[in-house]
């Protein structure tokens, strides 16, 4: 099941797509849910055809929690070492953006990049503590993710805080999955440069699978939430694969998930 979180000309709602995306977006329709998609779902009996509406980041979280160096090319690219336990990070909620949405481009860096993601969404009973197998329990679903990145803070300050942390800093979307088996799913991410004539296709420049990760979905839950509480909605972003980038102004990014979706937005500076 597809879930996603859209507006509408009657407000904000959350929603069931139907449909196959790969017929395109004029082929999908959203069936409006009433309230949040984390009991029994319950449609109203309104629906949308996709391109009617605008796709909002599938969910609002609390935290965002990131994870660096689960792969070991990316750990190795950026001259790191693998972790012994999952490197954890937070990222604000006021980084969150959705599918369609633009990247602003700050002026205190010079190198922002891309990092191609799945992101794991917590689901109705939260997570305190829990084991692996209760982990998995508590996993409602899955997004994309693009964990940008201000690469030269990053080296500078040492922690991530300010590197990770700028507004729109974290595309979700475009919707959340559930029931999907996410332990070997292909992760890419494609950049249509600035500036590109129409029909040039845009360039492959991360490609990996998530059976490459170090510590998987359910062993990162387990592990934040002997930490923190995760609460229902929370995301966690499980490291991205090597050959990240930076991005442009006038960049389009899609991060592409096998069996999950395509998340794209474009890069501007900010205003």
């Amino acid at each position: 099941m597809r879930i996603a979180r859209f507006a509408h000309a009657g407000g904000m709602s959350f929603g069931v797509v139907e449909g196959e995306p790969e017929a395109g977006a004029e082929a999908l329709t959203v069936a409006q849910i009433e309230g949040h998609p984390f009991g029994e779902i319950r449609f109203t009996g309104e629906r949308w055809a996709l391109p009617d509406i605008r796709l909002l980041s599938p969910i609002l979280p609390s935290k965002v929690v990131g994870i660096g160096r689960n792969y070991a090319e990316h750990a190795a690219e950026l001259g790191n070492e693998v972790p012994a336990e999952p490197l954890m990070f937070l990222k604000p909620t006021t980084s969150v953006i959705g599918h369609g949405d633009v990247v602003r481009l700050p002026p205190q860096s010079k190198q922002v990049e891309y990092e191609a993601e799945l992101a794991v969404v917590i689901g109705a009973s939260g997570a305190r503590r829990v084991d692996k197998a209760g982990a998995a329990k508590a996993i409602f679903g899955y997004t994309c993710a693009n964990d940008v990145t201000a690469r030269d803070l990053q080296r500078k300050d040492v922690q991530f805080t300010r590197g990770k942390g700028f507004d729109s800093f974290c595309p979700l979307g475009p919707w959340i999955v559930t029931g999907v088996d996410a332990s070997d799913l292909e992760v890419r991410c494609e950049v249509l440069p600035a500036g590109s004539p129409p029909g040039t296709e845009p360039e492959v420049r991360q490609l990996g699978r998530t059976s490459q990760m170090i510590f998987d979905p359910a062993t990162l839950v387990s592990y934040v939430s002997h930490v923190m509480t995760l609460l229902p909605g929370d995301v966690i972003l499980t490291g991205t694969p090597s050959g990240v980038g930076p991005m442009a102004a006038g960049d389009t990014v899609s991060v592409r998930i096998e069996q999950v979706g395509t998340l794209t937005h474009r890069v501007m500076t900010l205003e």
